[in-house]
């Protein structure tokens, strides 16, 4: 461990910014055991106290994993998914792709999803504002997650006013060639603008536990609201991301 007279950190905190160095660099790398507590207490002149608050201190970054009779692993990093405004380029969609397969499958990852519900319920707030409807009016929602090489990667709820998806397959588990987008169109509604708000927060118990969350990691809210051509909204959609498994990347031209 390195220190020095000046030094003021917690020792715990000088043993875990050791070993971050260690990651960070490649000494320790992703899946390689970290040595033992009582080996990290005599490497650094420390007790047994301090080295185990040293590697909670690094589970609560997300950078080393514990395995119950196994020992602590330097965490396993997932690639992640860019999301950038290509993904919502016409051509795809219109000519039958969904949305998350192409944009998956142009990074080179595999992507999926499993239905959690298809329903009419009540318009949370946000969704209530973005339609300009009254809380809790009635909405259709279609509640997905979706994952990335078999990993959940995000909670995503798309809601829909009723008027706008009644008769079409939208209300069915199984939206057809293009999704939902493509169902849109048909219905008589072209699509014309998105709109995203991103914030990053620390995940709920229940959002840790169906996206499969190590201990540190954040998650990613998206609210995403899709236009069309008179400027009605015609979707909103909430979603919950894996925070260590988005990427933003965005190129455009520079507004007057």
């Amino acid at each position: 461990m390195s220190t020095g007279p000046t030094d003021a950190r917690p020792m715990q905190v000088r043993v875990a910014d050791d070993i971050r160095l260690k990651i960070e660099t490649g000494a320790f790398r992703p899946g390689d055991r970290l040595p033992t507590l009582d080996d990290l207490a005599a490497d650094n002149l420390v007790s047994l106290a301090v080295a185990r608050k040293a590697i909670d201190l690094l589970k609560q970054q997300g950078l080393v994993i514990t395995a119950q009779g196994k020992g602590t692993f330097v965490r396993e990093r997932p690639t992640a998914r860019r999301h950038g405004i290509d993904r919502y380029a016409k051509s795809r969609w219109r000519s039958g792709q969904a949305i998350l397969t192409a944009e998956a499958e142009s990074q080179g990852h595999r992507a999926s999803q499993l239905m959690r519900e298809l329903a009419e319920a009540p318009a949370p707030a946000l969704v209530a504002e973005r339609f300009k409807i009254p809380v809790s009016a009635p909405v259709w929602v279609r509640r997905r997650t979706t994952l990335v090489d078999d990993r959940p990667n995000q909670l995503a709820d798309s809601y829909f006013e009723l008027g706008v998806v009644k008769g079409t397959r939208i209300q069915e588990e199984d939206t057809g060639p293009g999704g939902s987008y493509a169902r849109l169109e048909e219905a008589g509604y072209e699509l014309e603008e998105i709109a995203e708000e991103w914030s990053v927060r620390m995940p709920t118990g229940p959002e840790s536990a169906a996206l499969r969350l190590p201990a540190g990691t954040p998650v990613v809210d998206l609210a995403r609201t899709t236009f069309d051509i008179t400027g009605r909204p015609v979707e909103v959609m909430l979603a919950v991301i894996a925070g260590d498994m988005v990427q933003m990347s965005y190129r455009f031209k520079i507004p007057d």
